[in-house]
């Protein structure tokens, strides 16, 4: 492989010097698809390939597999920026993200239509070639696109979905995203007997780092297979049965989720679905996750461990471990985090913080990074969440209601598949629900008075409706990350939110 340009690489290697065979890389049945040999093989292979090629800025568009953590760390190794596109984004964020990133090569296994509306946008496009990864052929087509400035030493872009309709790209240094994965693996407890089972793609920076990064760090095996395989159909759709039966089929002992995950295992294994016996660590984040959620995971002894993070300090922040671990909380911070915390209760972060955001590259961010997260650490050095900053409304009797609060006690109830919370400068709150297939409005109604019977008189919904159909990342009321959109819903839904309080 020639040498390491990274602690990473480095780790890679001597996994590779000391147990050559060991898999670093397996399908879903077991069957091993790269040994730690055979991938710094192919890491080294396609390096050399993107080097010679002259590529500056490499796109990869793919679904999760081995090959995809191949180009990853090839374009490590090559020490070329590397842009992850999400699968769930839509043709216009796909060409914002291609044409503002400056990327000369995209990557994956099925582009050519990206590429045709690329050459509608009047982007040049080369013909495809084959790209051989030696865990399977990807297609490479060189783009004729404009440089673009880059922060010093940026090895990834990371894009977040953004409120508006173009996503904005983060900027983050290897030596940042291994701190981060460094750091996971030793709170996780992570050993090389480990098999980590990707159920987030791996384009979501959380999987990336935790998924792929932070096993490979301690010689441990990765499960990697296509993401409808794990049940995920979308960045919305889940099919549970498909998602048990991979937890299982995988032997996975740890694996990440979003609370939607969790709750869609926590109810079917309370219907009788057997417990995937050889997890240990399942990491949940990506949203706030409701006490009671945790409390049902817990009485089925399930290793829930919720976390907490954002982009902008490469993931994660902070998470419960195997013996510090406080519910309600979301852990501790890792240990190369710094927090404090401005008048207001606005969590700041320091420590392995992004360089800056695309088309803002000059810009370095302050020392301290305001998360726009309001929380507290504990007397025992917990870290909890009070909600989003910006999100917190104020009711007419002056009480701030935290909106993420009140939605993740309705989610948890069976008919509730969604909601969204408003409430600002009102005498009550509104609640926007997408019911769960198979509810009525009766079953609905109940789960409300059930969810205001877990809050306090001020947070409580005093009326709901509705939604016309789920939030979907696809109809811009949903973000990738299993978040709402929340200018976007009040928009959609304001005339029968305005009407509920003019008749009241």
């Amino acid at each position: 492989m020639g040498k390491p340009l990274s602690s990473l690489l480095t780790a890679i290697h001597e996994t590779a010097e000391q147990r050559p065979d060991a898999v670093s890389f397996a399908d879903m049945d077991g069957t091993p698809r790269l040994t730690y040999r055979a991938l710094e093989t192919a890491v080294d292979g396609v390096a050399t390939r993107l080097r010679n090629a002259g590529v500056r800025c490499v796109a990869l568009l793919a679904d999760n597999s081995a090959a995809w953590a191949v180009v990853d760390l090839a374009c490590v190794q090559a020490e070329i920026p590397l842009i992850p596109v999400p699968l769930f984004f839509s043709p216009q964020q796909m060409l914002h993200l291609l044409q503002s990133s400056g990327a000369d090569a995209l990557i994956g296994s099925d582009v050519a239509t990206l590429a045709a509306q690329l050459s509608a946008a009047g982007v040049a496009c080369d013909e495809a070639e084959l790209l051989d990864t030696a865990a399977g052929d990807y297609q490479i087509i060189r783009l004729q696109t404009a440089s673009q400035l880059l922060p010093d030493g940026c090895a990834k872009i990371t894009y977040t979905s953004g409120s508006t309709g173009d996503p904005k790209g983060v900027c983050l240094r290897q030596a940042v995203m291994e701190q981060v994965a460094r750091s996971l693996a030793t709170a996780t407890g992570a050993t090389a007997d480990d098999r980590h089972l990707a159920l987030l793609p791996y384009a979501t920076l959380l999987e990336n780092i935790g998924g792929i990064y932070a096993p490979l760090y301690v010689g441990a095996t990765v499960v990697s297979a296509p993401l409808a395989s794990v049940g995920l159909q979308g960045a919305s759709g889940l099919d549970v049965q498909q998602l048990v039966t991979a937890l299982h089929r995988s032997a996975a002992t740890t694996c990440i989720m979003i609370p939607q995950m969790l709750h869609a295992l926590v109810v079917a294994l309370e219907q009788g679905m057997p417990k995937p016996a050889a997890l240990r660590y399942i990491a949940v984040g990506g949203a706030p996750v409701s006490d009671h959620l945790l409390a049902r995971a817990a009485a089925l002894e399930l290793p829930v461990f919720e976390g907490y993070g954002l982009s902008e300090a490469a993931s994660v922040v902070a998470v419960n471990r195997p013996g510090c671990c406080k519910p309600g909380s979301v852990g501790k911070p890792l240990p190369h985090v710094q927090l404090s915390f401005a008048d207001d209760g606005e969590i700041m972060v320091r420590g392995a913080l992004f360089s800056g955001y695309l088309g803002d590259a000059d810009s370095e961010p302050p020392e301290a990074w305001p998360t726009g997260d309001i929380g507290y650490l504990d007397a025992d050095g917990f870290l909890f969440l009070n909600g989003r900053k910006k999100h917190i409304f104020i009711t007419a009797f002056g009480r701030n209601v935290s909106p993420e609060w009140v939605e993740r006690e309705l989610a948890i109830e069976p008919a509730v598949a969604q909601c969204c919370v408003f409430g600002e400068a009102r005498h009550f709150n509104v609640a926007v629900i997408v019911q769960r297939a198979g509810a009525d409005d009766a079953q609905v109604e109940a789960a409300v008075a059930a969810a205001n019977a877990r809050l306090p008189d001020y947070a409580r919904i005093g009326r709901w409706l509705l939604a016309d159909e789920p939030f979907t990342v696809d109809n811009g009321l949903w973000t990738g990350t299993g978040r709402p959109r929340r200018t976007h819903i009040f928009a959609r839904y304001q005339n029968q939110i305005e009407q509920i309080y003019e008749e009241s």
